[in-house]
């Protein structure tokens, strides 16, 4: 293992944001993470685990403690089952797949971070989530102090949400085991009306794979969501807010919202969420809250792009970041009465 200390964490995450961490392990086997998460726990040491860096806010002053980097890798595809090392680059496995010829994730192509990071998440994008390919889930239960494997019914997957974000200090994901499918050369259903769109097809159709992963790319590039270390609209973790789910008397009480601020005859998104549950658009609200995209002036701003990514125009701090996150939250309430939630990791600091 390499280790480091009063390491700098900036350069690890999508962000380019926060200070350094007492000590930095990178691990690049399975079992030297179990030895850096067991040394940590059995010292009573502070332990962040990092992978792809995506999806993380650290605070400006750092991370007093260990900084874990798991840096695993693992491609192993056996006819339509494929198993991935927590380490292994999100984007470059979605590649390998459709290259394969194998349908299931090919519409979360271009997504950052690292594989072990997507079950906690339950990643999704263009109407695919991991949850509906994620057979089993194989971590290190710190609270048991063993390696453990979990079916896709224990990992408890919900929208952006697992067992492991619900316990995040329980386990750190090793390696992920998904069913693809083989439709000769042809992807899932396309569920993603945007999606269908930009491929001139109904949703439900199947296109080649290859044409599905590149759609998606440019859609993703076009809202500054496909890393480009020339781009500021990508020094980001993406989606900054997730899609807010309101029960149908919180979204009675938002309708009547909107129309008493846009007009009798706006409409806001709305999406079934399960009985009862209704999920509308973070960005939609963003937008009409004020917050149009390149809203702000300082070292932080809404992307030039897409209004649900908050950016570092390269010279932003953690707090900067923070301020500008507290102001979009602050005006979409008062504007529509609806709180957003922040997506990304918040390590040493929150809103």
């Amino acid at each position: 293992m390499l280790e480091l200390h009063d390491a700098p964490l900036a350069p690890l995450t999508t962000f380019r944001l926060g200070g350094p961490a007492t000590r930095l392990v990178t691990a690049t086997t399975d079992a030297e993470v179990v030895a850096a998460v067991r040394e940590a726990d059995a010292d009573g040491t502070p332990l962040l685990v990092i992978g792809g860096g995506s999806n993380l806010v650290i605070g400006d002053k750092g991370f007093a403690g260990t900084a874990l980097r798991i840096a695993t890798s693992g491609f192993d595809l056996v006819g339509t089952t494929l198993e991935l090392a927590a380490g292994e680059v999100w984007t470059d496995a979605v590649a390998r797949t459709v290259e394969a010829g194998l349908a299931g994730v090919e519409c979360l192509a271009g997504i950052p971070g690292s594989a072990g990071a997507t079950p906690i998440q339950n990643v999704g994008a263009y109407g695919q989530e991991v949850s509906a390919t994620i057979t089993e889930v194989i971590a290190y239960d710190r609270r048991a102090g063993e390696t453990v494997t979990l079916s896709n019914e224990e990992c408890a997957f919900s929208y952006r949400h697992s067992r492991f974000k619900a316990d995040p200090e329980r386990y750190v994901v090793l390696r992920v085991r998904f069913a693809l499918e083989d439709a000769d050369g042809l992807s899932a259903p396309v569920k993603y009306a945007e999606t269908a769109r930009a491929l001139g097809v109904e949703p439900g159709d199947r296109v080649p794979l290859t044409q599905a992963r590149e759609t998606v790319l440019e859609l993703r590039a076009g809202k500054g969501m496909v890393l480009d270390a020339e781009d500021y609209d990508t020094w980001s973790a993406g989606s900054f807010f997730t899609n807010p789910i309101l029960t149908d008397a919180d979204f009675a009480v938002f309708h009547a919202r909107v129309k008493e601020r846009l007009g009798e005859d706006a409409v806001p998104p709305a999406y079934p969420a399960g009985e009862g549950r209704t999920k509308t658009s973070a960005a939609w609200l963003i937008d009409k809250a004020g917050f149009t995209k390149g809203y702000g002036s300082g070292p932080a701003r809404i992307s030039g792009k897409h209004t649900l990514a908050l950016t570092n125009r390269g010279e932003a701090t953690t707090e900067d970041l923070l301020a500008l996150a507290r102001e979009v939250v602050a005006g979409v309430r008062e504007a529509f009465g609806v709180t957003l939630v922040n997506e990304p990791v918040m390590v040493g600091v929150g809103l």
